[in-house]
């Protein structure tokens, strides 16, 4: 019997529900059994957290059940083996960190924190990782207005779509400072490396 098949077996007979998809395993377990079921993974040897990710159900084509999941990616070096130890939760919500059995985890939450908008408690230093302080919002739930609108820094520097993306595109330098092809002084071989 393989690692991941022990631990499934193990976080089956205290409630988790197994599942796979595309040879990704997977354990569902109740938020009230998260804890318990990471320190389980980890002891039997999942000694690695790959990622810690959000996914928004809202207007899913036939999800049924809570809005939000929770993912942990765990690994196993040595047994070359990964399993993800799932949560489902509902608006409002909130999940136990992960901290004390994995410090990296602490910036992995805080993505989830910050794009989704799920609380971990106990987590030592939950705030923004990504978008500024003051968004209003979550930009990866599905009703996070998706618009042309700037997005305001808290030290007054702000965003504007339509310029970052016309300096990206290459058609102006927009706020990138970047006007298509090599920067100024580098050249590239037709490899793709430095000449």
């Amino acid at each position: 019997m393989s690692l991941v098949e022990r631990v499934v077996e193990s976080l089956k007979a205290k409630g988790g529900k197994p599942g796979e998809f595309k040879s990704m395993v997977s354990v569902t377990v109740e938020k009230a059994s998260l804890l318990e079921a990471v320190e389980t993974a980890k002891d039997a040897g999942f000694v690695m957290i790959s990622d810690v990710f959000g996914i928004d159900y809202l207007d899913y084509p036939g999800h049924q059940g809570k809005r939000f999941t929770v993912a942990y990616n765990l690994y196993s070096i040595e047994a070359n083996e990964r399993l993800f130890i799932r949560v489902n939760l509902d608006d409002g919500e909130t999940l136990p960190t992960i901290h004390a059995l994995w410090k990296g985890s602490s910036f992995m939450e805080r993505e989830v924190y910050d794009m989704f908008g799920i609380v971990f408690d106990g987590h030592p230093d939950l705030r923004k990782l990504i978008t500024p302080e003051d968004l209003d919002g979550h930009p990866h739930r599905k009703d996070f207005p998706i618009g042309e609108t700037p997005t305001l820094f808290g030290d007054g520097r702000f965003l504007d779509p339509a310029a970052f993306r016309a300096g990206m595109k290459g058609e102006s330098q927009g706020l990138t400072g970047w006007k298509g092809g090599a920067r100024k002084g580098v050249s590239s071989d037709a490899k793709g490396g430095k000449a």
